[in-house]
């Protein structure tokens, strides 16, 4: 199977936006997307991105934190708060540190600039097959799982609280969340999280999952009563404590 034909094959149809204030970047990325089957659009700065974000049928970005005006991060800040879609940020700043403040607000995937245009092609397919996976059938196994009062729509893509409060998950918390709901009471290791929430194929870290880790905990820990629904086995990985029903 050539590159295209594995780009058709991980959803190459879908609509990206590339972020930049950098024509010659723009040009480059837009050009090698396209070549593998992506529709790709451009904008320089927020207020050209909003003009495409309007029309609400891009399924992925890719975001420069540098940007005049408003920057990249608090974009990604704000989008991922209300639901908008999956990004993957592009800096200039390579450190880890750099990298875990891009996951903390809500980023799916970072890269240093600058950045092999393969590597790049590599992480939008990644993202966009976590997105893009099967949802599950309305069978007897139901759709919705239910712990501590909670309630994780997995067809909506919904977790609401004990209190029928929506809470905003990045696409990249909402399947870490699915893959340790799905496997209750069981010692799970940070690369079965990899794979379980992103697929066996990414080259995602596992301080990643550290940093997810913690931002489940921040928003789980209101509605739970006290109940720590993750639990950290010390030199093992995860655990989802609470008891897990399916509706």
């Amino acid at each position: 199977m050539d590159d295209l034909e594995l780009s058709r094959a991980s959803g190459a149809s879908a609509h990206i936006l590339m972020v930049d204030d950098d024509p010659g970047i723009r040009d480059v990325v837009s050009e090698f997307l396209t070549r593998h089957g992506y529709t790709v659009e451009t904008a320089a700065d927020a207020a050209a991105m909003e003009r495409v974000l309007e029309r609400g049928d891009i399924d992925l970005m890719v975001l420069d934190v540098m940007l005049p005006g408003e920057d990249g991060l608090s974009i990604c800040r704000r989008l991922a708060g209300g639901g908008g879609p999956p990004i993957i940020m592009l800096s200039a700043m390579g450190e880890d540190t750099d990298r875990i403040v891009g996951l903390e607000i809500g980023a799916d995937d970072y890269l240093p600039k600058p950045c092999n245009p393969r590597e790049l092609l590599a992480r939008v397919r990644a993202v966009l097959r976590r997105r893009q996976e099967p949802k599950p059938v309305e069978d007897h196994h139901g759709g919705v799982l239910e712990f501590a009062g909670w309630r994780l729509d997995l067809v909506r893509r919904e977790l609401r609280t004990p209190q029928g409060v929506v809470i905003n998950l990045s696409s990249g918390e909402f399947s870490l969340l699915r893959a340790l709901v799905e496997r209750p009471q069981r010692v799970l290791t940070r690369d079965q999280l990899l794979d379980f929430a992103r697929g066996p194929e990414t080259e995602a870290y596992d301080r990643a999952i550290d940093v997810q880790i913690s931002r489940l905990r921040k928003k789980l820990d209101d509605g739970a009563g006290g109940q720590e629904l993750i639990r950290t086995i010390r030199n093992e990985g995860y655990m989802f404590s609470a008891k897990v029903t399916r509706t």
